[in-house]
């Protein structure tokens, strides 16, 4: 897989998660953080660090990122969120916009 077709994504811990641009588009916030026109170090980089999501919540939202496009294919599954995650998870989405 080439370089540009993937987003690197960090949590506030430092963690970094490699994904699949396609699947980190499914969020229109860090869409708009690579497709922005202008020399922001997001579009440049391929790199969102995201200093208040925890390296928990962030990895539950990639899980997410994928589950949903295999969703929009037509595979329906469920998608498993811990109760504890609740909170955290839904603070995060809306800030995501998933």
């Amino acid at each position: 897989m080439r370089k540009e077709d993937t987003v690197k994504l960090i949590s506030a811990e430092g963690f970094e998660f490699v994904i699949d641009k396609e699947a980190a588009m499914v969020s229109q916030t860090i869409r708009n953080m690579l497709t922005s026109p202008g020399s922001f170090a997001e579009t440049q980089h391929g790199e969102v660090t995201f200093p208040e999501i925890s390296t928990t919540i962030l990895e539950k939202i990639c899980q997410y990122f994928y589950w949903s496009l295999q969703y929009a294919k037509g595979k329906e599954s469920e998608f498993h969120i811990e109760p504890e995650l609740t909170l955290e998870l839904m603070m995060a989405a809306n800030y995501l916009h998933t």
